[in-house]
């Protein structure tokens, strides 16, 4: 069958990246402030998704590896910003490993104190409900408190390994 679907069946982390990086996402910066000393923290996440209506729930994905998660998750409310096109340079920021995560970048307070940062499209104040661990990431599930849509613009959306944006049609 050589126009049917491939058939090799293999598997290894390489392989499972490469055919999962077709499905396209978008990207999120996870931010609160650090009780212990009151510095916003943050990490950026692809694996975003509502998880319920009622009562609502996101989910997103943290590796086991992360040092920012147990800062982030330290806070009462973690602050899910949604990244416009334009912030890939903010993503790769908050996906760096170390260093001033926030050097340079502007921010608001979100009705919960965390930093909503300027040019997301939108935030939502979470609460933390559970943490499921799955393999190399921990699945973490949380309570929206409050949301709302902050900027205008395009979604920043992962694909195949790199950024972009997203046309609306016509």
């Amino acid at each position: 069958m050589p126009n049917g679907p491939r058939t090799n069946g293999h598997l290894d982390s390489r392989r499972f990246r490469q055919v999962l990086g077709r499905f396209a996402t978008g990207v999120v910066a996870i931010t609160a402030l650090d009780p212990v000393n009151g510095e916003p923290c943050g990490l950026a996440a692809n694996s975003f998704t509502s998880v319920s209506l009622d009562p609502p729930l996101v989910g997103f994905c943290v590796a086991h590896t992360s040092t920012s998660w147990p800062r982030v998750r330290g806070a009462k409310v973690v602050t899910v910003n949604v990244l416009a096109e334009h912030q890939q340079p903010v993503c790769a920021q908050l996906a760096a490993k170390g260093g001033d995560k926030f050097a340079g970048l502007t921010w608001t307070g979100s009705p919960g104190g965390n930093p909503v940062l300027d040019g997301a499209l939108a935030w939502l104040d979470c609460a933390v409900e559970a943490e499921h661990p799955a393999g190399d990431h921990v699945i973490v599930v949380a309570r929206v408190l409050q949301l709302d849509t902050h900027a205008e613009g395009g979604p920043l959306v992962f694909f195949r390994g790199g950024y972009g944006g997203f046309v609306e049609p016509a």
